[in-house]
């Protein structure tokens, strides 16, 4: 991204929406600087860049989420139009590391943490969870330490 704020490039994203009568992209973007304003709101100040994309990873996290639940009901039609939302939300989130660079990073934090037991894990998730906050889902993280420790 450019030195534009998330909100100001989503605000460009819509009046382009806009002008070229897409409505469900627009739709997806007036979604979000909705969730964004109201995030700010709650917050009673204006957002910094990390706050902005937190809200956009985890509307991203439900859309997948809820994906996931109609794929399971049989629910194609709704899932189509989520998986068209999760592309458009994508576009605003930083690159995802590889399961490699991922496994790289959490085997570095456990040996910099000195972990070894699975008690242990509240130590390497400290160290790990803000190195890659927006570029892996937390989840796999965890999941990723476990298997590591004993």
């Amino acid at each position: 991204m450019s030195d534009k704020t998330l909100t100001e490039k989503l605000y460009e994203e819509q009046k382009e929406a806009t002008k070229a009568k897409d409505r469900f992209r627009l739709s997806v973007i007036r979604m979000v600087r909705s969730e964004l304003q109201n995030e700010a709101i709650a917050k009673k100040a204006n957002l910094v860049a990390e706050e902005e994309l937190a809200v956009m990873a985890r509307e991203a996290k439900k859309r997948q989420e809820a994906l996931d639940e109609f794929k399971k009901a049989g629910r194609q039609d709704l899932a189509d139009d989520l998986a068209r939302e999760i592309e458009i939300l994508k576009k605003y989130l930083p690159e995802q590391l590889s399961e490699s660079e991922l496994d790289r990073m959490v085997r570095d934090a456990v040996a910099e943490s000195g972990a070894v037991y699975k008690r242990d894990m509240g130590k390497v998730m400290g160290l790990i969870m803000p190195r890659v906050k927006g570029k892996a889902d937390g989840n796999l993280v965890r999941r990723m330490v476990e298997n590591i420790l004993e």
